[in-house]
């Protein structure tokens, strides 16, 4: 049998088989063929969850060849579902139009980063699965089912953050904006001045964020401006530069690890940082990754860690080299007392029990699941322990 691990290491399976499919076609019958075997079918993406969540002993379903811009219609993109977000930027850009937002990492397929919630930063900005308005899902029984707001909405709700529970979804439609640069700066600073300027940094910035240094407590301050200049690498500038909007979001990430990352609602992101801080200083003085800040707009995605309120998401990091279960069991500790919802595709020990209250759409989002896939063939350990099934 086939291995498969994800990116940091931290979680292997051995699948029966691996299928990369070349056409919806046969997408369809692939899931099919495993429904006749009796074997489940999980998405592989580009496998950097850091949770058991594309994992499977039936079959893996890698999409490389289902890549590309379909179509541009006005400001609404329809892009194939195995595409690397790194691969739409310059599609996008000779048309006029860029994504509203980006995360960090830009390797990742756009279904594997809608189906986990991916997200960049600015309080007036949603993650990526709010900016989606159509998509094209493979369901249970193969067939192949178009769905938007107003053409089977139950389904669209529940699959533009779908933990690839429902279905593969074949191709995604995002409402773009007009193309934009953005000139980024870097800066350091010691915590008093960072911890007393966050709020009035959030509130006058597009995109805001810091990284908390804990061995050194020093804050490194980022911000991505919206801008009408040129390209340009400001050489007389240290730590600046101004680019094309994708081509500034991402972020290189050679060195491996894993990573825990919580949403809480924003009124409380600085007293949770605060208590982050202070227990990492106090009994994991040792930790070199950095914590990262960051804001989300709320939004109306039913599974969404932002779902009804404006929010602060903070994300925890350790090498994949060194055990994490105890730094970030301890900080999961914290991040549940300010009532944070984890992310769906990074370290989180929850289950249907205690997360079903800290979503009002939980309930549909399952009931929904069912419906498009009533014998399970999308789900595996992980999926059943999270929905409680």
């Amino acid at each position: 049998m086939p291995e498969w691990s994800n990116w940091s290491g931290s979680v292997r399976a051995t699948p029966v088989r691996v299928e990369a499919p070349r056409t919806e076609a046969e997408v369809q019958d692939l899931v099919r063929r495993a429904a006749a075997d009796g074997l489940a079918v999980r998405p592989a993406g580009t496998r950097h969850s850091f949770v058991p969540l594309c994992a499977t002993d039936g079959v893996a379903v890698d999409l490389y060849h289902l890549t590309g811009v379909e179509r541009i219609d006005g400001d609404v993109a329809t892009i194939a579902g195995g595409t690397r977000i790194a691969d739409i930027g310059e599609t996008l850009r000779a048309a006029g139009l860029s994504l509203h937002n980006q995360g960090d990492i830009d390797v990742q397929t756009v279904t594997g980063a809608i189906g986990t919630g991916t997200h960049g930063t600015g309080p007036t900005l949603g993650n990526l699965p709010s900016g989606v308005c159509g998509l094209r899902v493979v369901t249970g029984s193969g067939d192949l089912v178009e769905c938007s707001p107003t053409t089977e909405p139950d389904l669209f709700e529940a699959a533009r953050l779908s933990l690839g529970a429902l279905g593969i979804i074949t191709a995604v439609s995002f409402r773009c904006l007009p193309a934009y640069n953005l000139h980024e700066r870097i800066w350091f600073e010691g915590p008093d001045e960072s911890l007393a300027a966050i709020t009035e940094r959030v509130a006058a910035t597009r995109h805001y964020e810091f990284f908390w240094h804990p061995s050194r407590d020093l804050f490194e301050h980022k911000t991505l401006a919206v801008t009408d200049a040129e390209p340009d690498l400001l050489p007389d500038r240290k730590r600046e530069y101004v680019d094309h909007s994708h081509r500034v979001f991402p972020s290189v990430r050679e060195a491996k690890f894993n990573e825990m990352e919580y949403s809480i609602p924003a009124d409380a992101g600085i007293a949770c940082f605060t208590e982050i801080r202070a227990l990492m200083q106090e009994c994991y003085p040792d930790v070199q990754w950095p914590v990262e800040y960051r804001t989300l707009a709320a939004d109306t995605v039913w599974l969404s860690p932002a779902l009804g309120r404006p929010t602060v998401t903070i994300s925890i990091h350790e090498d994949a080299s060194r055990p994490y279960d105890a730094l970030f069991g301890d900080c999961e500790a914290v991040f549940r007392a300010y009532d944070g919802r984890p992310h769906w595709g990074k370290v989180h020990n929850r289950t249907a029990a205690d997360l079903a209250p800290t979503y009002e759409r939980w309930d549909d989002f399952w009931r929904t699941r069912a419906a498009f896939d009533p014998d399970g063939r999308f789900l595996n350990d992980h999926l059943r322990t999270v929905g409680g099934l």
